[in-house]
């Protein structure tokens, strides 16, 4: 038989509901237990954490929560983006990590980086963008030779 898991310590609902004027302990454990309980004590710990992940999207409101969500995406993809284009293959994550693991670049893996580290990888993505380009053409533009072919006309006798 499964051991339940039992949750001892309820800061986090409690400070969610003095937030939520209105609420009270008993109608939420009731909504999240299906009128099973009214006490946290007798909630499964999947029920806490739903309901108390809820309540943060009403108290933190939660077009903020899918705004930061979305941000996050487009800043995750516009890194890899320019990732890309520098020659990282963004199929391969141990790849992407390693290079994002370098310490002059950000000295963490990249599933760990936050929306501001994001942010401020791009403008270096940039930089080094810029260098690999000039650099290309300033080796592109030495290596250029012109040749001059030159071929011999025949004289043709009528």
């Amino acid at each position: 038989m499964a051991k339940k898991q039992q949750i001892k310590n309820y800061a986090r609902f409690y400070t969610l509901l003095k937030e939520m004027p209105g609420a009270t302990k008993e109608n939420l454990v009731r909504q999240y237990t299906n009128d099973r309980s009214e006490s946290l004590k007798e909630m499964k710990s999947k029920e806490y954490k739903d309901m108390c992940a809820d309540m943060e999207k009403i108290v933190h409101g939660k077009a903020s929560y899918i705004e930061s969500i979305t941000a996050m995406k487009a800043a995750r993809s516009a890194v890899l983006k320019r990732l890309q284009k520098i020659g990282i293959d963004t199929t391969n994550w141990s790849a992407v990590d390693n290079f994002c693991m370098n310490p002059k670049i950000r000295g963490k893996p990249f599933r760990q980086l936050t929306y501001e580290d994001l942010e401020n990888l791009i403008p270096k993505l940039e930089s080094i963008l810029k260098k690999d380009s000039i650099k290309e053409n300033l080796s592109s533009s030495k290596s250029r030779k012109r040749v001059m072919i030159i071929s011999p006309i025949k004289n043709i006798e009528a």
